[in-house]
């Protein structure tokens, strides 16, 4: 069994800054790739950042300048630096991870979320 706790949200003046961290831990062989999505209300989840085994990042429109996303393997963690934050920011952010278990084929699992909310 893998477990995906996210940790890091907040309330946050808008320009403000917020680092997200997000921990796998369990029947891991190796992780193939970990991903930030987000959700407000009312609207679909949707991708903010994702970075494979090798670093390789991929992020989405509204973030590309001001956040970024960085793995440590050893840790089997990820992190989201959110810079410049704005109201239109205010989600619930949840982790995503790609991980190849002992045996069988790859495997997903999905975090509770934690809140980030951007607000004077």
């Amino acid at each position: 069994q893998v477990h995906v706790v996210e940790s890091g949200g907040g309330l946050v003046q808008p320009g403000g800054s917020l680092r997200l961290s997000c921990v796998a831990s369990g029947s891991i062989f190796s992780i193939n790739a970990m991903g930030w999505y987000r959700q407000s209300p009312g609207k679909q989840r949707e991708l903010v950042a994702t970075i494979n085994s090798v670093h390789t990042t991929n992020y989405s429109d509204s973030a590309k300048g001001r956040f970024t996303i960085s793995m440590d393997n050893s840790k089997n963690t990820v992190y989201l630096q959110m810079n410049s934050l704005k109201p239109e920011d205010t989600a619930v952010y949840t982790c995503n991870v790609d991980y190849w278990p002992a045996s069988g084929g790859i495997m997903d699992v999905w975090g509770k979320g934690t809140l980030v909310t951007v607000s004077s």
